[in-house]
C-alpha cells in the first residue's frame, strides 16, 4: 500500500466528503485506503509512488481499448485544438449518433447527455410522460445511477413497495418505485397485476454489473419484452455498462431482445464523461424541443467527449475486435477455473464477454440474494493479496471486472498466477 496515497487520502477527507468523488473509490468495503493514480497506459495503471498494476477496473468499464490509446488521444488533441465546448450543434454529434443507430437497431433516435445517471433519469421521465403513468419497476441489485427513483430497495420482500435506500429520497418518490427480483419474471407479473395500468416502465440491466456480473437466464429478457409489450409498458435496457462492452451491439445483440429505450454511457465517451438515451422514434420525438417532455444540458454532446467516443467506436467496429476480446477473456476465465480445481475450491465465476466476476460463494449467483451469500471478508483478503501482487481489481465483491484489448497474454498469465497465490493464502 502506497504511504503517499494514505497521506493524500487523509488530506482529501478534510476537503472532499469521504475523501473521494464517488463512494466505491474509497476502498471502504475492503478495509483499505485507496491508491491515488498518477497515470495509465495500455493495461497498466501507476500510483503516485510509481507502482505498476495490471488494471481490471478500466475506469469502471469505459477503457475497452486500454488506457491512453494513441488513436483516441490524437483525435481528442485535434478536437481540443478547435475548442472544448461551444454550446451549439457540431457535426461530430451527428456522426456518432449515426454510428450508434447503425449498430443498435433498437435505437432510431438518440439524445446525448453527460452521465449514465442523467441518461437513466431522463429515460424514466420520458417513459412517464409518454405513457401518462407514474410507477416504474426496477430490479433488486440493479444499479441505474443515483437518481432518486433508483435509490430504492425492496424492504422485507421483493414484491413490496419501495422504501428509500438513502436519506434525502422522499416517500413520495419511493411509492412510485416497485422492486422485482432479477431473473424472476413471476415477480414482475405480480407487480403488474397489483398495479394494473399504473406502470410506465420496467428498467433493467440486461446483464447485472453493479452487484457483480450476473447474466439473465435463457428466457428472462424475452419474457420481459413480451410482458411489457402486452401491458403497454416501456421497456428500458440500462446498457451504460454493457453497451459495446459484451458485444458490439450490447446485451440486446447477444440475447436478441429489442427494448423500447436504451441507456448508454462509459464506452461511448472513450473515457470522457458521457451518457445517452435513445430508442423508438415515436417515443424519442416527445423530448424537447420536438416534444413537451423537457430535458437539457449545457455540455451535452460535448465535442471532445463525442470525438473520443466516436474514435473508440470506430476501432471497435473493425473486424475481429470482439473475437480478440473474447479470446483474452476466455483465457483468464479458464485460468481461474483451473486454479479453483487445483485448490479444490467451489467458488462461483460468472462471465459475459469481457465482463467477469469471481464470487466468494459456492452457490450459483443468479440474482442479488444469491450474490449476497458471498463471503465479503474473504474477498477483502483476496483483494489485498491481489493488489500486493500488482493486480488492480474493483474494491468490492459486488462489482464486475473488465478485460481490455490492451491486456497481453503475459498480463493474463501473471493475473492467473496471482489469483492462485491469493486464493491459496486466503483459504489456507
Amino acid at each position: 500500500m502506497s504511504s503517499l496515497s494514505e497521506q493524500f487520502f487523509q488530506k482529501a477527507k478534510n476537503i472532499i466528503p469521504g475523501g473521494v468523488n464517488s463512494p466505491v473509490r474509497a476502498f471502504k468495503s475492503v478495509g483499505l485506503s485507496p491508491l491515488f493514480i498518477k497515470k495509465a497506459s495500455g493495461s497498466k495503471i501507476y500510483d503516485i509512488e510509481g507502482n505498476e498494476y495490471i488494471d481490471y477496473v478500466g475506469s469502471w468499464g469505459p477503457m475497452i481499448l486500454g488506457h491512453a490509446n494513441e488513436q483516441v488521444l490524437a483525435a481528442v488533441s485535434f478536437a481540443c485544438d478547435h475548442g472544448t465546448s461551444f454550446g451549439a450543434p457540431t457535426l461530430v454529434e451527428i456522426e456518432i449518433a449515426e454510428l450508434i443507430t447503425s449498430i443498435m437497431p433498437s435505437i432510431e433516435m438518440i439524445r446525448m447527455v453527460n452521465s449514465g445517471t442523467e441518461a437513466t433519469m431522463s429515460a424514466i421521465r420520458l417513459a412517464r410522460g409518454y405513457t401518462g403513468r407514474d410507477k416504474i419497476v426496477k430490479f433488486e441489485g440493479c444499479y441505474h445511477g443515483h437518481g432518486d427513483s433508483f435509490l430504492i430497495k425492496a424492504g422485507s420482500g421483493a414484491l413490496t413497495l419501495g422504501i428509500p435506500d438513502s436519506k434525502g429520497v422522499t416517500q413520495g418518490v419511493a411509492k412510485d418505485t416497485l422492486t422485482a427480483q432479477f431473473n424472476s419474471i413471476d415477480s414482475v407479473k405480480s407487480l403488474i397485476r397489483e398495479n394494473k395500468n399504473q406502470i410506465a416502465s420496467v428498467i433493467v440491466e440486461p446483464i447485472c454489473g453493479n452487484v457483480g456480473c450476473i447474466p439473465p437466464n435463457r428466457s428472462f429478457l424475452r419474457d420481459l419484452r413480451d410482458l411489457c409489450s402486452s401491458e403497454s409498458i416501456v421497456l428500458i435496457f440500462d446498457e451504460v455498462m454493457t453497451g459495446f462492452r459484451v458485444a458490439l451491439g450490447g446485451a440486446q445483440e447477444i440475447y436478441n431482445v429489442k427494448p423500447d429505450l436504451t441507456c448508454l454511457g462509459k464506452i461511448i465517451g472513450g473515457g470522457l464523461p458521457v451518457g445517452a438515451y435513445g430508442g423508438k422514434k415515436e417515443i424519442m420525438e416527445h423530448i424537447a424541443p420536438a416534444g413537451d417532455i423537457y430535458q437539457a444540458g449545457t455540455l451535452s454532446g460535448n465535442p471532445v467527449a463525442m470525438t473520443a467516443g466516436l474514435e473508440t467506436l470506430k476501432i471497435l467496429t473493425e473486424p475481429g475486435t470482439y473475437g480478440t476480446l473474447e479470446k483474452k477473456s476466455k483465457k483468464l476465465e479458464l485460468g481461474i477455473a483451473e486454479n479453483l480445481k487445483k485448490l479444490n475450491l467451489k467458488l462461483t465465476s460468472n462471465r459475459v464477454g469481457s465482463m467477469f466476476s469471481l464470487f466468494f460463494t459456492d452457490k450459483e449467483v443468479i440474482d442479488f440474494q444469491s450474490a449476497k451469500t458471498s463471503d465479503t471478508k474473504k474477498f477483502s483478503l483476496y483483494f489485498k493479496e491481489m493488489l500486493d501482487q500488482g493486480i488492480y481489481l474493483a474494491p468490492s465483491q459486488f462489482e464486475a471486472g473488465f478485460m481490455s484489448l490492451a491486456h497481453s497474454d503475459d498480463d493474463i498469465e501473471k493475473t492467473v498466477k496471482a489469483n492462485y497465490n491469493a486464493l491459496k493464502k486466503v483459504f489456507s
